[in-house]
């Protein structure tokens, strides 16, 4: 299993370095306190033993865990000075969250979690653990890389496809009881020459441009590093210089980076005017990359013909979110990372992280944010956001 989630760093990354990381924390004494935050099932979970991200499995080393002697404590309840994560939170020594159920380590959690050495994300993006905290207190912080590229790039795909083509409106209609073509026929185009950009091309962003090349889209993508011209040309994309320039040039845009200090609101009402009216964004990085309340505005007005996301902020949504409401969405509610086949992924990863922690390993570079509180993942920063 440990090779097949190494095979993530050769076969999915645009600019991966690879091999094991720095140097390994050292190796935990005696018997660890390890708080699983982890989403409720239900009979879904029940139903489906390989939902492994789910309360009831556990990621599937709750035995394993148990059987070393160390304690773990899993729940659902995330929430509030009173929660349970909250209260057994001063014990533990490992905290395991998911970026779909986010336990958020704040720096007041951090300030009362005086045994955590060790956070780890089951999936990709860490963004509810506060870097600059993690920082200052020599936490290392862990996530599955390369775990979700496939799930997350084809729910991309799917997204844009249903916005393009007006799926959303066309398939409500039948629900509805109707039949009328001219409807569903008013806001669908073809994708096939439309300007397609990714903001961002990393794992997910490259295998996104991989699966619409063959739509015929004119491809387009921004990145602070230019990927080496062979890959380019093996996706038929063009660099853009700037992020306004890319949302001047697309009538589809897709965000694909890290949220941090840098991309945090970076998408709102003065980068979207930029776009022709009409256009699309799919977003299946992170809710708080846009300004939230920009997307309604732009949805309202027309200029945005829509706007599909796969994440919130905050995580789970409420039921009054704006986003629920906005016309012309295709929200869903951030599994596009979880499939059945991602979720085996990452729970293996999960499990050689701690394996390797427990032994005294290192860990591989690219599953490593924060090394003992060393920034080591390009994709994150250590500060504050910018002003």
């Amino acid at each position: 299993m440990v090779d097949t989630i190494k095979s993530f760093f050769t076969e999915s990354s645009s600019s991966s370095s690879g091999g094991i990381g720095t140097k390994a924390a050292p190796k935990p004494k005696g018997k660890q306190k390890i708080l699983l935050v982890l989403y409720e099932g239900g009979e879904a979970a029940k139903r489906q033993p390989k939902i492994l991200g789910a309360k009831e499995n556990a990621l599937g080393i709750k035995d394993w865990l148990e059987s070393q002697g160390h304690e773990v404590f899993i729940t659902s309840d995330k929430d509030g000075e009173n929660s349970a994560a909250e209260k057994y939170l001063p014990e533990a020594n490992i905290v395991i969250s998911q970026p779909f159920w986010p336990f958020y380590l704040t720096p007041e959690r951090f300030a009362k979690a005086k045994n955590l050495k060790l956070a780890v994300t089951a999936g990709v993006g860490s963004d509810h653990t506060d870097i600059t905290a993690a920082h200052e207190h020599g936490i290392t912080v862990c996530e599955v890389t390369g775990s979700n590229v496939v799930s997350v790039a084809e729910h991309v795909v799917m997204m844009i496809l249903s916005l393009v083509r007006n799926y959303h409106f066309a398939y409500q209609s039948i629900l509805d009881g109707k039949w009328n073509i001219a409807e569903c026929a008013e806001r669908a185009w073809d994708l096939e020459n439309k300007k397609v950009g990714t903001l961002g091309v990393g794992r997910i962003g490259y295998r996104v441009l991989q699966r619409l090349k063959p739509f015929g889209c004119k491809l387009y993508y921004y990145d602070k590093q230019q990927l080496p011209a062979e890959r380019e040309r093996e996706v038929g994309a063009t660099h853009i210089d700037t992020v306004e320039d890319l949302f001047k040039t697309c009538d589809i845009v897709t965000i694909n980076v890290p949220l941090h200090a840098e991309t945090e609101e970076l998408v709102g009402s003065d980068l979207i005017r930029l776009m022709r009216p009409g256009s699309y964004i799919v977003n299946t990085a992170r809710g708080k990359i846009m300004k939230r309340d920009d997307v309604v505005k732009e949805l309202k007005s027309g200029h945005l013909a829509g706007y599909a996301g796969d994440v919130w902020y905050p995580q789970p949504a409420p039921p009054d979110h704006p986003w629920r409401h906005m016309p012309h969405h295709g929200m869903t509610p951030h599994y596009s990372g979880t499939t059945l086949d991602a979720q085996a992924r990452y729970a293996a990863g999960v499990k050689e992280i701690l394996d390797n922690y427990f032994n005294g390993r290192e860990q591989h570079k690219e599953y490593l944010i924060l090394n003992q509180g060393e920034l080591i993942s390009p994709a994150y920063t250590v500060g504050k956001k910018k002003k």
